[in-house]
Protein backbone atom coordinates (compact mmCIF):
# COMPACT_ATOMS: atom_id res chain seq x y z
CA UNK A 1 0.00 0.00 0.00
CA UNK A 2 0.96 3.82 -1.07
CA UNK A 3 0.62 6.14 2.10
CA UNK A 4 1.24 9.46 1.27
CA UNK A 5 2.05 11.61 4.79
CA UNK A 6 1.50 15.05 4.50
CA UNK A 7 2.95 17.43 6.68
CA UNK A 8 3.87 21.21 7.42
CA UNK A 9 1.26 23.55 6.39
CA UNK A 10 0.72 26.95 6.18
CA UNK A 11 -0.54 27.39 10.11
CA UNK A 12 0.61 28.37 13.30
CA UNK A 13 1.52 24.99 14.08
CA UNK A 14 3.70 24.22 10.70
CA UNK A 15 6.57 23.36 13.26
CA UNK A 16 4.75 20.73 15.42
CA UNK A 17 3.37 18.98 12.23
CA UNK A 18 7.10 18.36 11.25
CA UNK A 19 7.54 16.56 15.00
CA UNK A 20 4.05 14.94 14.35
CA UNK A 21 4.81 13.70 11.19
CA UNK A 22 8.15 12.55 11.75
CA UNK A 23 6.86 10.14 14.81
CA UNK A 24 4.32 8.44 12.02
CA UNK A 25 7.63 8.21 9.75
CA UNK A 26 9.67 6.35 11.76
CA UNK A 27 6.35 4.34 13.36
CA UNK A 28 4.51 3.43 9.69
CA UNK A 29 5.69 -0.74 8.67
CA UNK A 30 7.99 0.71 5.44
CA UNK A 31 7.85 -3.35 4.99
CA UNK A 32 4.23 -3.27 4.31
CA UNK A 33 4.10 0.12 3.04
CA UNK A 34 5.36 2.56 0.52
CA UNK A 35 5.77 5.77 2.16
CA UNK A 36 5.70 9.29 0.23
CA UNK A 37 6.11 12.17 1.72
CA UNK A 38 4.42 15.67 0.49
CA UNK A 39 5.71 18.77 2.59
CA UNK A 40 3.64 21.87 2.72
CA UNK A 41 5.99 25.28 2.99
CA UNK A 42 4.43 28.49 5.31
CA UNK A 43 2.93 29.90 2.42
CA UNK A 44 1.09 26.99 1.37
CA UNK A 45 3.08 25.42 -1.43
CA UNK A 46 3.06 21.50 -1.82
CA UNK A 47 6.45 20.07 -2.40
CA UNK A 48 7.12 15.86 -2.47
CA UNK A 49 10.06 15.09 -0.74
CA UNK A 50 13.01 12.89 -1.83
CA UNK A 51 13.84 9.68 -0.33
CA UNK A 52 16.48 10.76 1.21
CA UNK A 53 14.58 12.94 3.95
CA UNK A 54 12.70 9.72 4.70
CA UNK A 55 15.80 7.87 5.15
CA UNK A 56 17.14 11.04 6.93
CA UNK A 57 14.79 10.96 10.20
CA UNK A 58 14.57 7.43 10.15
CA UNK A 59 18.51 7.20 10.71
CA UNK A 60 18.79 9.63 12.97
CA UNK A 61 16.41 9.38 16.09
CA UNK A 62 17.45 13.26 16.55
CA UNK A 63 16.31 14.48 13.16
CA UNK A 64 13.16 16.32 12.14
CA UNK A 65 11.45 16.20 8.91
CA UNK A 66 12.18 19.42 6.89
CA UNK A 67 9.99 20.79 4.14
CA UNK A 68 12.48 21.57 1.02
CA UNK A 69 11.74 23.36 -2.16
CA UNK A 70 12.37 22.63 -5.37
CA UNK A 71 10.18 24.11 -7.84
CA UNK A 72 10.87 20.75 -10.28
CA UNK A 73 9.24 18.72 -7.72
CA UNK A 74 6.25 20.60 -6.79
CA UNK A 75 2.85 18.78 -6.47
CA UNK A 76 -0.50 19.51 -8.03
CA UNK A 77 -3.57 17.83 -7.08
CA UNK A 78 -6.09 16.79 -9.73
CA UNK A 79 -9.93 16.84 -8.71
CA UNK A 80 -11.26 13.23 -9.08
CA UNK A 81 -7.95 11.87 -10.00
CA UNK A 82 -8.23 8.92 -7.32
CA UNK A 83 -5.78 7.09 -6.02
CA UNK A 84 -3.61 6.71 -9.36
CA UNK A 85 -3.85 11.02 -10.51
CA UNK A 86 -4.70 12.56 -7.72
CA UNK A 87 -1.20 13.95 -6.66
CA UNK A 88 0.99 14.64 -10.41
CA UNK A 89 4.41 16.32 -10.25
CA UNK A 90 5.66 17.63 -13.27
CA UNK A 91 2.84 16.05 -15.03
CA UNK A 92 4.14 12.49 -13.48
CA UNK A 93 1.09 11.20 -12.06
CA UNK A 94 2.27 10.10 -8.84
CA UNK A 95 -0.22 6.94 -6.97
CA UNK A 96 -1.67 6.82 -2.95
CA UNK A 97 -3.88 4.93 -1.83
CA UNK A 98 -4.67 6.67 1.17
CA UNK A 99 -3.54 9.42 2.59
CA UNK A 100 -2.40 10.60 6.62
CA UNK A 101 -2.65 14.56 6.80
CA UNK A 102 -0.59 15.04 9.53
CA UNK A 103 -1.48 18.64 9.59
CA UNK A 104 -2.39 20.72 13.18
CA UNK A 105 -4.28 24.02 13.26
CA UNK A 106 -5.57 26.07 10.40
CA UNK A 107 -5.21 25.04 6.48
CA UNK A 108 -5.13 21.54 7.58
CA UNK A 109 -7.01 20.29 10.50
CA UNK A 110 -9.80 22.29 9.81
CA UNK A 111 -11.53 20.85 7.19
CA UNK A 112 -9.66 22.76 4.14
CA UNK A 113 -7.40 19.67 3.44
CA UNK A 114 -9.90 17.19 3.95
CA UNK A 115 -12.58 18.82 1.57
CA UNK A 116 -9.56 18.85 -0.66
CA UNK A 117 -8.96 15.19 -0.96
CA UNK A 118 -12.46 14.61 -0.88
CA UNK A 119 -12.77 16.54 -4.24
CA UNK A 120 -9.54 14.20 -5.25
CA UNK A 121 -11.46 11.40 -4.49
CA UNK A 122 -8.85 10.08 -2.56
CA UNK A 123 -9.22 8.04 1.36
CA UNK A 124 -7.21 9.96 4.08
CA UNK A 125 -6.94 9.25 7.72
CA UNK A 126 -9.27 11.34 10.45
CA UNK A 127 -12.59 13.33 10.65
CA UNK A 128 -14.21 14.67 7.47
CA UNK A 129 -15.01 17.85 6.50
CA UNK A 130 -17.81 18.59 9.07
CA UNK A 131 -16.04 17.45 11.82
CA UNK A 132 -13.11 18.73 10.82
CA UNK A 133 -14.29 22.01 10.61
CA UNK A 134 -16.49 22.25 13.55
CA UNK A 135 -13.69 21.34 15.92
CA UNK A 136 -12.17 23.77 14.74
CA UNK A 137 -14.33 26.38 16.17
CA UNK A 138 -14.36 26.35 19.54
CA UNK A 139 -17.59 28.42 19.84
CA UNK A 140 -19.59 26.31 17.09
CA UNK A 141 -17.91 23.05 18.93
CA UNK A 142 -19.65 24.55 22.85
CA UNK A 143 -22.94 24.76 20.97
CA UNK A 144 -23.55 21.61 19.22
CA UNK A 145 -22.18 19.52 22.56
CA UNK A 146 -24.36 22.42 24.94
CA UNK A 147 -27.49 20.74 22.40
CA UNK A 148 -26.19 17.36 22.72
CA UNK A 149 -26.48 18.00 26.44
CA UNK A 150 -22.55 17.90 27.37
CA UNK A 151 -21.49 20.03 29.86
CA UNK A 152 -18.71 22.78 28.60
CA UNK A 153 -16.75 25.63 30.50
CA UNK A 154 -18.79 28.68 30.94
CA UNK A 155 -18.20 31.41 27.89
CA UNK A 156 -18.67 34.36 25.87
CA UNK A 157 -17.90 35.19 22.01
CA UNK A 158 -16.71 38.33 21.17
CA UNK A 159 -16.83 38.84 17.26
CA UNK A 160 -13.67 42.37 15.89
CA UNK A 161 -17.28 43.40 14.18
CA UNK A 162 -17.98 44.29 18.11
CA UNK A 163 -14.89 46.22 18.43
CA UNK A 164 -16.24 48.90 16.10
CA UNK A 165 -18.92 49.97 18.51
CA UNK A 166 -17.22 51.02 22.21
CA UNK A 167 -20.55 51.39 23.87
CA UNK A 168 -20.85 47.14 22.52
CA UNK A 169 -17.56 46.19 23.80
CA UNK A 170 -17.83 47.83 27.00
CA UNK A 171 -21.24 46.10 27.86
CA UNK A 172 -19.07 42.81 26.55
CA UNK A 173 -16.57 43.71 29.25
CA UNK A 174 -19.54 43.75 31.84
CA UNK A 175 -20.80 40.74 30.65
CA UNK A 176 -18.19 39.02 30.89
CA UNK A 177 -16.94 40.21 34.52
CA UNK A 178 -20.65 39.93 35.77
CA UNK A 179 -21.26 36.31 34.33
CA UNK A 180 -17.88 34.76 34.57
CA UNK A 181 -16.48 36.51 36.81
CA UNK A 182 -11.93 36.70 37.14
CA UNK A 183 -9.87 35.20 36.36
CA UNK A 184 -10.78 34.25 32.83
CA UNK A 185 -8.83 32.59 30.00
CA UNK A 186 -9.18 34.64 26.41
CA UNK A 187 -8.10 32.59 23.38
CA UNK A 188 -9.04 32.60 19.35
CA UNK A 189 -11.77 30.49 18.35
CA UNK A 190 -9.62 28.94 15.74
CA UNK A 191 -6.22 28.45 17.11
CA UNK A 192 -4.49 25.36 18.19
CA UNK A 193 -1.33 24.38 20.63
CA UNK A 194 -2.58 27.53 22.85
CA UNK A 195 -1.74 30.46 20.15
CA UNK A 196 -3.31 33.47 21.02
CA UNK A 197 -4.21 32.15 24.89
CA UNK A 198 -3.83 34.63 27.75
CA UNK A 199 -4.98 34.11 30.92
CA UNK A 200 -6.73 37.52 32.32
CA UNK A 201 -6.16 38.20 36.17
CA UNK A 202 -8.41 41.41 35.96
CA UNK A 203 -9.89 43.97 33.46
CA UNK A 204 -6.31 45.76 32.52
CA UNK A 205 -4.83 42.13 31.54
CA UNK A 206 -8.58 41.32 29.85
CA UNK A 207 -8.46 44.31 27.46
CA UNK A 208 -4.60 42.91 26.31
CA UNK A 209 -5.31 39.62 26.35
CA UNK A 210 -8.62 40.42 24.10
CA UNK A 211 -6.38 42.07 21.32
CA UNK A 212 -3.30 39.21 21.37
CA UNK A 213 -7.01 36.72 20.64
CA UNK A 214 -7.85 39.18 18.16
CA UNK A 215 -4.07 38.63 16.21
CA UNK A 216 -5.02 34.95 15.58
CA UNK A 217 -8.54 35.04 14.65
CA UNK A 218 -11.69 37.10 13.96
CA UNK A 219 -13.78 35.58 16.34
CA UNK A 220 -12.57 34.87 20.09
CA UNK A 221 -13.60 33.31 23.96
CA UNK A 222 -14.02 34.51 26.77
CA UNK A 223 -13.97 31.23 29.41
CA UNK A 224 -14.23 30.98 33.20
CA UNK A 225 -10.70 30.08 34.43
CA UNK A 226 -11.64 27.01 36.28
CA UNK A 227 -9.37 25.72 38.91
CA UNK A 228 -9.71 22.56 37.46
CA UNK A 229 -7.25 19.06 36.75
CA UNK A 230 -6.73 18.37 33.15
CA UNK A 231 -8.00 15.01 31.55
CA UNK A 232 -7.77 13.78 28.24
CA UNK A 233 -9.12 10.67 26.93
CA UNK A 234 -8.03 9.28 22.89
CA UNK A 235 -11.04 8.36 20.93
CA UNK A 236 -11.12 6.06 17.31
CA UNK A 237 -13.72 4.80 15.36
CA UNK A 238 -16.03 5.88 12.71
CA UNK A 239 -19.66 5.86 14.46
CA UNK A 240 -21.73 6.67 11.60
CA UNK A 241 -20.55 3.81 9.58
CA UNK A 242 -19.69 1.27 11.91
CA UNK A 243 -22.03 -2.03 11.91
CA UNK A 244 -19.93 -4.35 13.89
CA UNK A 245 -18.67 -6.21 10.89
CA UNK A 246 -14.92 -4.17 11.21
CA UNK A 247 -12.83 -3.67 14.42
CA UNK A 248 -11.27 -0.42 12.80
CA UNK A 249 -14.89 1.27 12.72
CA UNK A 250 -15.75 0.52 16.36
CA UNK A 251 -15.84 3.61 18.93
CA UNK A 252 -13.16 3.01 21.16
CA UNK A 253 -12.51 5.16 23.91
CA UNK A 254 -8.88 5.31 25.46
CA UNK A 255 -7.97 6.95 28.95
CA UNK A 256 -8.17 9.10 30.25
CA UNK A 257 -4.56 10.35 31.11
CA UNK A 258 -3.83 13.30 33.28
CA UNK A 259 -1.70 16.67 32.37
CA UNK A 260 -0.05 18.16 35.51
CA UNK A 261 1.60 20.99 33.92
CA UNK A 262 4.62 22.63 35.74
CA UNK A 263 3.41 26.14 34.02
CA UNK A 264 0.79 28.79 35.09
CA UNK A 265 -1.30 26.65 32.42
CA UNK A 266 -0.94 24.09 29.40
CA UNK A 267 0.70 26.59 27.10
CA UNK A 268 2.51 26.17 24.07
CA UNK A 269 6.27 26.37 25.70
CA UNK A 270 5.01 23.56 28.16
CA UNK A 271 3.47 21.31 24.99
CA UNK A 272 6.22 21.75 22.93
CA UNK A 273 9.59 23.58 24.02
CA UNK A 274 10.26 22.48 27.92
CA UNK A 275 10.14 18.95 28.20
CA UNK A 276 9.57 19.67 31.82
CA UNK A 277 6.41 21.83 30.80
CA UNK A 278 3.95 18.58 32.17
CA UNK A 279 3.82 15.34 33.59
CA UNK A 280 1.94 12.79 31.74
CA UNK A 281 -0.01 10.24 34.27
CA UNK A 282 -1.41 7.38 32.20
CA UNK A 283 -4.03 6.33 33.67
CA UNK A 284 -5.56 9.40 35.33
CA UNK A 285 -5.52 9.16 39.43
CA UNK A 286 -9.91 9.05 39.09
CA UNK A 287 -12.02 7.42 40.79
CA UNK A 288 -13.82 4.55 38.98
CA UNK A 289 -17.33 6.76 38.61
CA UNK A 290 -15.12 9.69 37.59
CA UNK A 291 -13.11 7.66 34.74
CA UNK A 292 -16.68 5.94 33.23
CA UNK A 293 -18.31 8.95 33.28
CA UNK A 294 -15.43 11.02 31.20
CA UNK A 295 -15.09 8.12 28.93
CA UNK A 296 -18.85 8.07 28.33
CA UNK A 297 -19.06 11.80 27.40
CA UNK A 298 -16.11 11.75 25.61
CA UNK A 299 -17.73 8.96 23.32
CA UNK A 300 -20.94 10.99 23.18
CA UNK A 301 -18.80 14.14 22.19
CA UNK A 302 -17.42 12.33 19.72
CA UNK A 303 -20.79 11.01 18.16
CA UNK A 304 -22.17 14.57 18.83
CA UNK A 305 -19.66 16.43 15.77
CA UNK A 306 -19.84 13.11 13.54
CA UNK A 307 -15.95 12.25 13.94
CA UNK A 308 -14.10 9.70 12.76
CA UNK A 309 -10.86 7.78 12.61
CA UNK A 310 -9.22 10.07 15.71
CA UNK A 311 -9.85 12.74 18.02
CA UNK A 312 -8.36 13.65 21.35
CA UNK A 313 -11.19 14.93 23.54
CA UNK A 314 -9.97 17.21 26.66
CA UNK A 315 -11.28 17.55 29.99
CA UNK A 316 -11.46 20.11 33.57
CA UNK A 317 -12.49 17.69 36.51
CA UNK A 318 -13.32 20.85 38.87
CA UNK A 319 -10.86 20.48 42.16
CA UNK A 320 -13.45 21.99 44.54
CA UNK A 321 -16.74 21.09 43.40
CA UNK A 322 -15.81 17.86 40.96
CA UNK A 323 -17.72 18.69 38.27
CA UNK A 324 -16.59 17.75 35.11
CA UNK A 325 -16.33 20.07 32.07
CA UNK A 326 -15.58 18.91 28.43
CA UNK A 327 -12.89 21.68 26.94
CA UNK A 328 -12.39 20.82 23.62
CA UNK A 329 -11.78 18.25 20.76
CA UNK A 330 -8.47 17.75 18.98
CA UNK A 331 -8.97 16.07 15.13
CA UNK A 332 -5.43 15.68 14.72
CA UNK A 333 -4.32 15.92 17.96
CA UNK A 334 0.15 15.75 18.04
CA UNK A 335 1.38 12.38 17.48
CA UNK A 336 4.91 13.95 19.04
CA UNK A 337 6.88 11.44 21.35
CA UNK A 338 5.56 13.21 24.18
CA UNK A 339 1.95 13.47 23.03
CA UNK A 340 -1.11 12.09 24.66
CA UNK A 341 -3.01 10.46 22.31
CA UNK A 342 -0.60 7.75 20.97
CA UNK A 343 0.60 6.89 25.02
CA UNK A 344 -3.04 6.67 25.54
CA UNK A 345 -3.53 4.27 23.20
CA UNK A 346 -0.43 2.58 23.81
CA UNK A 347 -1.55 2.07 27.26
CA UNK A 348 -4.31 0.24 26.63
CA UNK A 349 -2.91 -2.07 24.10
CA UNK A 350 -2.37 -0.22 20.86
CA UNK A 351 1.21 0.87 19.91
CA UNK A 352 2.43 3.25 17.76
CA UNK A 353 2.53 1.21 14.08
CA UNK A 354 -0.78 -0.79 15.20
CA UNK A 355 -2.45 2.54 15.92
CA UNK A 356 -1.45 4.02 12.20
CA UNK A 357 -2.62 1.12 10.43
CA UNK A 358 -5.97 1.65 12.18
CA UNK A 359 -6.11 4.80 11.07
CA UNK A 360 -5.23 4.02 7.60
CA UNK A 361 -7.99 0.83 7.47
CA UNK A 362 -10.84 2.60 9.32
CA UNK A 363 -9.73 5.34 6.43
CA UNK A 364 -10.18 2.79 3.49
CA UNK A 365 -13.47 1.83 5.16
CA UNK A 366 -15.26 5.32 5.26
CA UNK A 367 -14.07 6.43 1.74
CA UNK A 368 -15.90 2.45 0.66
CA UNK A 369 -19.24 3.66 2.41
CA UNK A 370 -19.08 7.36 1.57
CA UNK A 371 -18.19 6.63 -2.41
CA UNK A 372 -21.20 3.77 -2.24
CA UNK A 373 -23.84 6.99 -1.87
CA UNK A 374 -25.45 7.89 -5.11
CA UNK A 375 -24.27 11.96 -5.90
CA UNK A 376 -26.52 12.05 -8.93
CA UNK A 377 -30.39 10.35 -10.61
CA UNK A 378 -28.73 8.58 -13.38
Amino acid sequence: MIIALIYGGKSGEHEISLISATAMARNIDTTAHQLTLIGITKTGRWYLQDFSELARVRRDPAATLQVHEDAAREVSVVPAGGTTGAFSVGGTRIPVDVVIPALHGTFGEDGTVQGLLEMADIPYAGCGVTASALAMDKEKTKVVLQNAGIPVVPYLCIRRSDLASSARYDELLEEAQQKLGFPLFVKPCAAGSSDGATRAEDLRHLNGAILEAFDWDDKILIEKAIDARELECSVTGNPTTADGAHAAEATVVYGPGEINPTHEFYDYDAKYNDPNGADLLIPAHVDDTTRATIRDLAARAYRAIDASGLCRVDFFLDKTSGSIYLNEINTMPGFTAISMFPKLCEHEGVPFGKLLDLLVQEAQLRFKATRNLKTSRD
